[in-house]
């Protein structure tokens, strides 16, 4: 199969600034360490026998590997609920860019939502890149796919980038691992950004059809003979 067609996204950012702030990568780059230590095959005790793992999953990576990440852009210290960073501007630097690399919403602006907890703030991850999309398409900025493991949960927004791209977008988050104390690494994922083509879509309903029904049954059977065939035949290049 051939590429994907390749259509790019335009990032900016002060130019006093970059050389201090990590760029947004390709997701691609940015997989976890848990990730790429994945063994290819385990042990399924309830089969007895070796099977096949996440890693081996085209529809799991292709989630994460899919679009940009946006970076953290300086280290965030954590000690008992309360938040810090160092940020040395550099000198005569004025802007309307925030020096910190989070901020916070009033409970109060999600009371009502599941995102609500007493007492405490809703977290804004303050991003320093103005990001321009083509013509015709919206960006879906979201929490980094199957990404868990992260202490906080992006919330999740679609922006029509394409018209909108004279200021950043930042990322509203809630801090669910509460006994998290020490650092959360510059650099790391804060929101995963989805290139979206917009198009009107409607839905249709059909029943199986006896062709379709025969269909289903041959391929129920091949994937049980050969469980790689959606990943060599029937996958199409994102990249």
């Amino acid at each position: 199969m051939g590429h994907a067609n390749q259509l790019a996204l335009t990032f900016r950012c002060p130019t006093e600034l970059e050389s201090l702030i990590p760029r947004p990568i390709p997701a691609v780059l940015g997989l976890p360490d848990w990730y790429k230590a994945l063994p290819q095959k385990a042990f399924n005790t309830t089969l007895g026998d070796d099977t096949q793992t996440m890693k081996k999953c085209p529809p799991f990576i292709d989630a994460m590997t899919y679009g940009f990440l946006i970076p953290l852009a300086m280290d965030l210290i954590v000690r008992d609920g309360e938040f810090t960073w160092s940020f040395d501007a550099p000198n005569g630097f004025v802007s309307e860019y925030s020096h910190s690399p989070i901020s916070f919403h009033d409970p109060s602006q999600v009371a009502g939502t599941p995102f609500f907890d007493e007492d405490r703030f809703l977290i804004k991850f303050n991003n320093f890149w103005i990001i321009e999309a083509p013509p015709g398409y919206s960006l879906l900025f979201t929490h980094p796919l199957n990404r868990p493991d992260l202490p906080f949960t992006t919330i999740t927004g679609l922006v029509d980038s394409d018209t909108f791209h004279d200021s950043p977008i930042h990322f509203p988050a809630r801090w669910h691992d509460t006994a998290f104390n020490g650092v959360l690494p510059k650099g790391t994922p804060v929101a995963q950004c989805l290139p979206v083509k917009r198009e009107s879509w409607t839905d249709r309903f059909e029943g199986l059809s006896s062709e379709a029904t025969k269909r289903l049954i041959e391929m129920k059977e091949t994937l049980g003979l050969n469980p790689d065939i959606y990943r060599r035949e029937f996958r199409v290049p994102k990249r």
